[in-house]
């Protein structure tokens, strides 16, 4: 009678495409699902690009529009009136490429960390893997890196025509350096994700807390113009070795070495291993608590 009752459980089992279970610890992340719900993720982000442009004036030329201005007064406020250092290559230059990294470093993040609080409704009627969403925002920022990268490369192009900055061969690490920027943003999303869901108040200490971090990023000064006596701990900063390199890479300067990415990769490994983990647990019984 027995068997009989578990071949009547399967055959009734045949009968659904999708079946979902509880998950039984905290690694059972089922990455496979993951790559099976890919076409959502491509809906996700062709969703947050149609969103960000719908009723606007200007359109894709918002993407412009920010890391221009912004390189412009980072330029008269630190270069001109401060005299910060730009270890000798063009301001524009090097404030548009701290500009275009910490753009896409800090949209990514404070979108992923209220991911939870932002898609509640969507969560708590359909299913899908939860881990699809955070992926989705990081992607679909990507596309406003991309474009904002194109002014960068135009502007460099035309300072290594005037021989003022000397493009190498790290350029070809420019996936790396976006693929660990992505990692880090997503990994400290999900960890501040999971915590947002039962203390709202995360959200603005977040905030507050990525405005602080972008003065603990060479994003507007180079580690060479840091003293001996603090410079250690900029470079503890996993983004002080993805900044560098990439100013290395395109305008050939910066205090950089390879044991520094090596030091960045190893950190940003352990933080994406640790936010997918807690995302992971957060996500069975968020909807209780949100």
């Amino acid at each position: 009678m027995e068997n009989l009752k578990q071949e009547d459980q399967k055959i009734e089992r045949g009968y659904w495409t999708e079946i979902i279970e509880p998950q039984s610890s905290l690694l059972s992340l089922n990455l496979r699902e993951i790559w099976r719900y890919r076409d959502l993720l491509l809906l996700l982000v062709k969703r947050d690009f149609v969103t960000y442009f719908k009723q606007t004036v200007l359109g894709p030329i918002w993407f412009f529009v920010n890391p221009i201005f912004t390189t412009l007064m980072y330029t008269l406020v630190f270069g001109n009136i401060a005299g910060l250092s730009t270890d000798g290559s063009p301001q524009i230059a090097f404030y548009l490429s701290g500009v275009v990294l910490w753009n896409y470093f800090a949209t990514s993040l404070n979108q992923t960390a209220t991911v939870f609080t932002t898609n509640a409704t969507i969560f708590g009627k359909v299913y899908f893997p939860r881990l699809v969403m955070p992926l989705a925002i990081v992607t679909s920022n990507l596309m406003q890196f991309g474009v904002q990268f194109l002014l960068f490369i135009g502007i460099v192009i035309y300072y290594s025509f005037l021989g003022q900055v000397q493009p190498n061969i790290w350029i070809l690490f420019t996936p790396v350096l976006i693929l660990l920027m992505a990692s880090f943003a997503l990994g400290v999303g999900m960890i501040f994700s999971s915590m947002t869901t039962k203390y709202k108040d995360m959200t603005m200490l977040l905030t507050f807390g990525v405005q602080l971090f972008m003065y603990a990023t060479p994003i507007i000064y180079p580690v060479s113009s840091i003293s001996e006596k603090y410079r250690s701990y900029i470079e503890l900063n996993p983004l002080t070795a993805i900044v560098e390199c990439f100013r290395y890479a395109y305008l050939g300067v910066g205090d950089f070495n390879g044991y520094m990415l090596l030091y960045a990769t190893a950190i940003i490994a352990i933080l994406l291993a640790v936010g997918t983990l807690v995302f992971n647990r957060v996500q069975k019984g968020f909807m209780d608590t949100i």
